[in-house]
């Protein structure tokens, strides 16, 4: 069996650092916003060249407290892609806006900066860009229109964490970059876990508050806020990972690499590398017409696939039953029937992406 991520294989080469730092947070038994927390903070802000960086309890969490420390609420509207995990457009709902969503670029699956202008109204207060599958959104075109119209712009990186555009790692771009530490991703914790970065000490400092239930003195709340506050061991675990995340998405990116050889000058769309970026593959995703052949032969053989994602959001029931019936979006709803997912981890070796390539060649 190949799956489509496999944690044990980087856990049996961390084990004795992972072990010890669990050990070592044991014992100091501080676990509510301990100093693995704290030093995590420090480490992720310098990684990403920002002054400020808070650890909250997951990503979903992450993206609603940007938004709330951004000042987004009720009859606001946010721009956001419908081609994502719906806890992007979920935290806008939660936080009392409606988002409003604009078509993808087929290439990259990330949000068509062309498109963006023509869905602002006098209600936007927002853009959430995702940096989907590990490929960084077109920021420069983005950023750009969000100054011209005094937007926000809140960055979800969960899936991207370490990628660059024009040299800058995503979520410095905007006023918040937002990260999960699900397990899966890039960098990933033994359970749930987000951060928030920014340039901006306002903004840090309403997020510290209002994930730690609106208080920035102990027993005295200034706001309704939330119980989301990022998890001392898991901090800990992080700690042992992100000194190797280069070199965990290095070998993602030669994966990928030998993915495209392998599967060169077959009837598929492979996932694209725009100049200036540099993608970091937390999916390896192609698109291809017969893509439940590819996913039943996948699986035939003993190897996982999946479809990230069936529906895009603005069609998603939750949404229809709010917002009623949304417009067509043609990239996305193409791409939401034709995309499939292949196993990608660091771990994954070239024979295993051998055995793969060779089960979709023989696809009829």
């Amino acid at each position: 069996m190949i799956p489509m991520v496999d944690l044990k294989r980087q856990y049996a080469r961390l084990k004795k650092e992972i072990d010890e730092a669990l050990g070592r947070a044991l014992g100091e038994t501080q676990f509510i916003l301990g100093p693995n927390v704290a030093a995590l903070e420090r480490e992720v802000a310098a990684y990403h060249g920002l002054p400020f960086a808070v650890g909250c309890a997951n990503g979903t969490d992450a993206l609603l407290l940007a938004l709330r420390a951004c000042g987004i609420g009720a009859g606001d509207e946010v721009i956001t892609s419908p081609f994502t995990f719906i806890a992007t457009a979920e935290t806008i709902a939660l936080a009392g806006a409606r988002p409003v969503f604009v078509d993808i670029c087929p290439d990259t699956f990330n949000i068509d900066p062309e498109k963006i202008a023509p869905k602002i109204s006098p209600k936007t207060r927002a853009i959430i860009p995702v940096h989907l599958f590990g490929h960084p959104a077109d920021m420069a075109p983005i950023l750009d229109i969000a100054r011209e119209h005094h937007l926000k712009v809140i960055e979800d990186c969960a899936q991207a964490f370490g990628a660059t555009y024009r040299q800058q790692r995503v979520g410095a771009f905007g006023d918040a970059g937002c990260f999960s530490f699900f397990p899966s991703k890039n960098l990933g914790c033994y359970g749930d876990g987000g951060m928030v970065i920014t340039k901006n000490e306002d903004i840090a400092a309403k997020i510290k508050m209002l994930r730690n239930h609106g208080s920035a003195t102990r027993y005295y709340h200034s706001e309704v806020g939330y119980n989301s506050r990022l998890d001392e061991l898991q901090a800990a675990i992080l700690r042992v990972k992100l000194p190797l995340i280069d070199e965990f998405n290095d070998a993602r990116r030669a994966n990928a690499l030998q993915y495209g050889s392998a599967l060169a000058g077959l009837d598929l769309l492979l996932p694209a590398e725009r100049p200036g970026c540099r993608h970091v593959y937390h999916q390896f995703t192609l698109r291809a017409q017969n893509r439940q052949k590819i996913a039943d032969a996948l699986a035939d053989a003993g190897i996982a696939s999946a479809v990230y994602y069936p529906v895009p959001l603005h069609l998603q029931e939750v949404f229809l039953k709010m917002y009623g019936p949304q417009e067509s979006l043609d990239v996305s709803e193409a791409s939401a029937r034709e995309v499939l997912s292949l196993p990608m981890f660091p771990e994954l070796t070239a024979e295993e992406i051998r055995r793969i390539a060779h089960v979709i060649h023989h696809v009829r």
